[in-house]
């Protein structure tokens, strides 16, 4: 098993060479030597079963391995029962969706903790991840891994740390390491390949060596401020990081094949496509 890259939805180049429907993600991923894809529902769960079934099929010819950002909204962490309640059935909604499409895995924001303490906000998100899991047992959906993701601003729950801790409720749940946003919330602290190898050991630590061989990850250069993550870039930006360089020497040496999706601001497809690129000639 090698690592695989994708984007995280279309970029602009997908329209620009004549595509319009969604269901010709996969063909278009595979034009461009790349081998996943992160469908977008950030705004929504809004999928139409015959759309779904089509793009499912494409991404089986095309050979292109499926994931799912599930809606923006999600708070685990929501001081008000019934927006964590809600969660849940945004996270079961997503998990049907991925199903559907031929996917196994979804991409969960942990919250906020604007309100309350960090310690607080995570005791709720724990809570509310659990009975998402025990949810998704219950419907038949348990091959479906829910990723709770890293987080790039400092006032959201998200740290590396906190999104271990809800890994450690059951051996299925993955984590997204967003590289970008770690390295905002610490302001450029993912600069040098110790740096990376700390955030791999930590995972290898807390989780074990075969979810570190197989994490989910998101990849792209993130302005930040004071408060953390401003807005995504692209690979052209040279002010604000993180490379990819010092991760594909260390996830070549570690032997570990995660999937990487990349969130650069219009070319993710293509700043994917370095990134593969890059991991090879480490190979």
């Amino acid at each position: 098993m090698s690592a695989l890259f994708g984007p995280a939805g279309n970029s602009d180049s997908f329209a620009e060479k004549g595509y319009k429907s969604n269901i010709d993600a996969p063909k278009f991923v595979n034009e461009m030597g790349l081998d996943a894809y992160e469908y977008q529902c950030g705004r929504g769960v809004k999928l139409n079963p015959d759309t779904a079934k089509q793009f499912k099929l494409n991404a089986e010819k095309y050979n292109v391995k499926v994931s799912l950002h599930a809606p923006y909204y999600i708070s685990l962490s929501s001081v008000e029962k019934e927006k964590r309640d809600n969660s849940v059935n945004y996270i079961i909604q997503s998990a049907k969706a991925v199903d559907l499409l031929g996917g196994q895995r979804i991409v969960v924001h942990s919250g906020s903790c604007s309100k309350i303490s960090r310690e607080q906000a995570l005791e709720l998100a724990l809570n509310t991840m659990k009975n998402a899991v025990k949810a998704l047992d219950d419907l038949g959906l348990s091959h479906i891994r829910i990723c709770p993701e890293t987080m790039g601003k400092i006032n959201q729950l998200g740290t590396l740390d906190e999104v271990l801790s809800l890994c450690e409720i059951d051996e299925r749940l993955l984590p997204c390491i967003d590289f970008g946003h770690l390295n905002a919330r610490t302001l450029g602290g993912l600069k040098t390949k110790a740096d990376f190898e700390a955030v791999l050991n930590e995972i290898e630590n807390r989780l074990g060596n075969e979810r570190l061989k197989s994490f989910h990850a998101h990849f792209s250069k993130i302005e930040y401020t004071t408060g953390g993550e401003k807005q995504h870039l692209t690979f052209a930006d040279d002010i604000f990081g993180p490379e990819f360089d010092p991760l594909a020497e260390l996830i070549a040496k570690k032997n570990c094949s995660p999937t990487i999706i990349c969130e650069s601001r219009g070319t993710q497809a293509e700043d994917a496509l370095l990134m593969k690129e890059i991991y090879k000639g480490c190979l």
